[in-house]
């Protein structure tokens, strides 16, 4: 199964965290991964060329993709959480059309 975790600070979502992989059908063929792939991909690359926001990033092999936003002015933020909004958006569909294989958790940050 696929966890993806969300965090929500005070100025909106700062970081993600997706780890596993969803069962959903063999490597290579399984729709559940891909898009949860390419939804995180197409984040993180879209930050850097729409926004000129540059996360943090760690992926490996292992099935995991994480990421965090840097400290962002204003305007860099509101750009930032266009993005984020609409990778909660697609997490959100993928967990609710395919629950046996993705769950996705909003975490609060304490500050």
């Amino acid at each position: 199964m696929i966890s993806a975790i969300l965090y929500q600070g005070k100025d909106g979502l700062t970081a993600c965290r997706i780890t596993g992989h969803s069962g959903h059908a063999e490597a290579g063929r399984d729709i559940v991964c891909a898009a949860v792939s390419i939804l995180g991909c197409t984040c993180v690359n879209a930050l850097e060329s729409v926004c000129g926001v540059i996360p943090q990033i760690t992926e490996n092999d292992n099935g995991v993709l994480a990421f965090r936003l840097p400290e962002l002015n204003p305007e860099e933020n509101a750009k930032a959480q266009i993005l984020m909004g609409a990778l909660k958006q697609g997490l959100t569909d993928l967990a609710d059309e395919y629950p046996r294989n993705i769950t996705l958790k909003i975490q609060s940050l304490s500050h």
